[in-house]
């Protein structure tokens, strides 16, 4: 059991630490999105392709908004569901499985 625990302590960590990542790289696209940066610039290549495909699907399914993208807002608020619930729920899992159903 030592050893499912073990790997399921491994996968929730790579889980937690991908999804801060996205954060980081969510907030940086949307700062750069505030200035009119050059298209060819490899950083801000990497943030668009990094971000716009979920966030346009995302734009999908908000209603218009007059012109305020709230699309990065959600994505965040998303990202941290997944770390407060499912890498939680991962943790507590390989605890129960370490100590036991009563530790």
């Amino acid at each position: 059991m030592f050893l499912l625990a073990n790997l399921l302590n491994a996968v929730a960590y790579v889980i937690d630490i991908a999804l801060t990542i996205y954060t980081y790289i969510i907030i940086a696209g949307a700062i750069i999105s505030w200035v009119n940066p050059d298209p060819y610039n490899p950083i801000v290549s990497f943030l668009r392709r990094a971000t716009e495909p979920l966030l346009n699907r995302v734009r999908r399914l908000m209603p218009a908004m007059g012109g305020v993208d709230l699309s990065p807002l959600v994505v965040l608020l998303a990202i941290l569901f997944l770390q407060k619930f499912v890498v939680s729920s991962l943790f507590d899992l390989v605890h129960r499985l370490k100590f036991g159903f009563g530790g």
